[in-house]
Parts: C-alpha cells; structure tokens; sequence
C-alpha cells in the first residue's frame, strides 16, 4: 500500500485548498469521501467472492471424498453379501438334502366373526382426560356463560 503520513496528507489539503478553493473543497471532499468508500465496499465484495469461490471450491473436494468413500463402502458392501449369499446357498443345499421338507399345509379361510354389537377401538376415557380431549359438545353460547366472570355480590 501506499505509505502516506500525516505531513504528506497537509501537503495535499494545502495544494487541494489553492487549487480548487475554499468554497468548493467541502463539495469536493464529500465527493471522494463517498468514491472512496464504494472503492472500499468493491473491494471487500470482490474478497469475499473469492473466499466463497475458495471455500465452494474445498467443499466440492469434500464432496468428492465422502462420495468415493461412500461408494468404496457400498462395493464392499455387495461383495460380503454376495459372499454370504453364497454361503448360505450352501449351507442350506447341505441341509435341505438328507432331509425332506414336509409338503406345506395352508389353513383354510376363517371369517373374523365381526360383532357389529360391540365397540372395538375406543380411546379410554382417562386418556382422553388427560390429553385434553373434548367428550362433550358444548355450544358457543354456553361455554361463553360458563367462562363470564362472575359478578361481585
């Protein structure tokens, strides 16, 4: 950066004063007040870009690490199920030979015998107690009464 100092910074003021003129420094130094401070807004927007881009950047990598990990676990994974399915096929072979499976008998269909009379699934009247369920319906005009304030006798 540029080193300037507090005797280079009156130099400027002073040739600033003589060539513009006192009336029209104010305006002026407004001016670049204001330039400078969009220079220095511009500036920082474009740093922090770049470290959004640096950090998208590291996190893609990231991305890709747990990606071909996950893919790593996964193929191994396949393979020692398909291992064991190999070794279950044959260890089931060995066992299903020597032995005969008995036919399979399917029961014969067996109506549920529905009683239309009584009530199946009804909530307790505890539970519903104590979630604060309503049981009785209670009209506006009534649950107004009960809640009014009672008067002072």
């Amino acid at each position: 950066m540029i080193d300037i100092g507090l005797s280079k910074m009156a130099l400027i003021g002073v040739v600033a004063l003589i060539v513009i003129g006192p009336e029209k420094l104010p305006r002026v130094a407004r001016t670049v007040g204001t330039l400078l401070g969009k220079a220095q807004r511009y500036v920082s927007d474009v740093k922090a870009e770049v470290n959004r881009s640096m950090e998208l950047d590291e996190l893609k990598k990231m991305k890709d690490t747990v990606e071909n990990a996950a893919r790593d676990v996964q193929q191994s994974v396949q393979t020692s199920a398909s291992e064991f399915e190999r070794d279950w096929a044959e260890a089931t072979d060995m066992a299903s030979t020597p032995l005969q499976e008995p036919p399979s008998v399917v029961p014969a269909y067996r109506h549920p015998g529905k009683n239309w009379r009584l009530k199946r699934g009804t909530t307790p009247q505890w539970y519903k107690a104590r979630s604060g369920v309503r049981t009785k319906a209670q009209s506006g005009a009534a649950r107004v009464a009960r809640f009014r304030p009672q008067k002072f006798q």
